[in-house]
């Protein structure tokens, strides 16, 4: 059975590698797209690429995280909680964990199956969005002082600022991202008390995506499945968005090693499409918890008024009796007896 991975981001790597671990001819279609300048990786998120890939010392020399400084909520004071995750860039995580096949293939013949990890989406697939809100990304020069081994977060009237130490870039030792999610840098900066402290210097521009949760419906049919960034996106105020595409990329290829088995393909579709939409509605909780405690004005009621639409329209997507009949052991899908 052969294989089309459209896509090269962490989630197309990691199916191209499972896929060719089970000796299935796989052919992977890259597409040109800017990298993302930073990403956080939290221990789970480490310790499943690290096993996936076979390196257990992946990122162990590279910059962390150890705390996380948050003032959440209208004039909520600061606090510090422990924390832990590596700050890579993706390109420098691609570099780690592409595999030799992941070269640009021919992506012509007649796959059996496709697993789609960039858009364009197939029909009848449609993307359902539940916010408006955007984020810009900026360079930062980090103040001096400030703690390279902490980020910090802070809500304000109009949206939130999230800062994190950065590698790559010739500020070395002092650099950094700032993510202003809701409204313009500059102007939340002028709001910030908490943020503003710890940048010294703020510099170009790295450009600005969407920040709201996205999902498309349906994520699979028969010769095809959804995964990674083209299945769902979500809010950065999760922080485990690679940790997400990671465990997308395991379940994707343990279906169409499932299937190549012998597995009934309705059943671990069904399969696959409920366990993404759980994932997502669990990503939706985290993100009203947040949204309804973040302020009180427009920004914040309007976006908390958003997710709690999309939890409604996965509620209605699992329903009320919804029963996972697969489960993973290991990268495998067994049947639940």
């Amino acid at each position: 059975m052969r294989v089309l991975i459209r896509g090269d981001g962490v989630a197309a790597c990691c199916c191209a590698h499972l896929l060719s671990l089970a000796g299935l001819p796989v052919t992977v279609e890259p597409l040109e797209r800017p990298r993302l300048p930073v990403i956080l990786l939290g221990d789970q998120a480490l310790a499943l690429v690290r096993d996936i890939f076979g390196q257990p010392e992946l990122f162990a020399n590279e910059p962390r995280i150890r705390r996380r400084v948050v003032a959440w909520g209208h004039g909520a004071q600061s606090v510090s909680v422990e924390h832990s995750a590596v700050v890579v860039s993706e390109e420098s995580l691609l570099e780690r964990v592409a595999p030799p096949l992941l070269s640009e293939g021919n992506p012509t013949y007649e796959a059996s199956w496709k697993i789609l990890t960039a858009r364009p989406l197939p029909a009848p697939a449609v993307e359902h969005s539940f916010g408006v809100r955007l984020a810009s990304v900026r360079r930062v020069l980090l103040a001096r002082g400030s703690d390279p081994g902490a980020c910090w977060i802070e809500s304000l009237d109009n949206g939130w600022l999230f800062l994190i130490p950065g590698a790559d870039h010739p500020w070395e030792g002092r650099s950094g991202w700032l993510l202003a999610i809701g409204g313009d840098p500059e102007a939340l900066l002028d709001q910030s008390r908490v943020v503003a402290a710890e940048v010294g210097v703020l510099g170009g521009s790295g450009g600005s995506f969407p920040a709201y949760p996205r999902i498309a419906s349906p994520l699979c049919a028969p010769g095809w499945v959804c995964c990674g960034s083209a299945a769902m996106s979500f809010d950065p105020i999760c922080g485990d968005g690679t940790g997400h595409a990671i465990r997308e990329a395991i379940l994707a290829a343990a279906l169409i090693r499932a299937v190549d088995k012998g597995a009934p393909v309705a059943e671990l579709l069904t399969h696959y499409e409920a366990r993404l939409t759980a994932g997502f509605r669990r990503h939706l909780a985290v993100c009203r918890q947040f949204y309804s405690s973040g302020g009180e004005g427009f920004f914040w009621t309007s976006e908390a008024e958003a997710i709690a639409r999309g939890i409604d329209w996965c509620d209605s997507r699992l329903g009320s009796n919804a029963r996972f009949r697969y489960q993973l052991r290991g990268f495998e899908l067994e049947a639940v007896c």
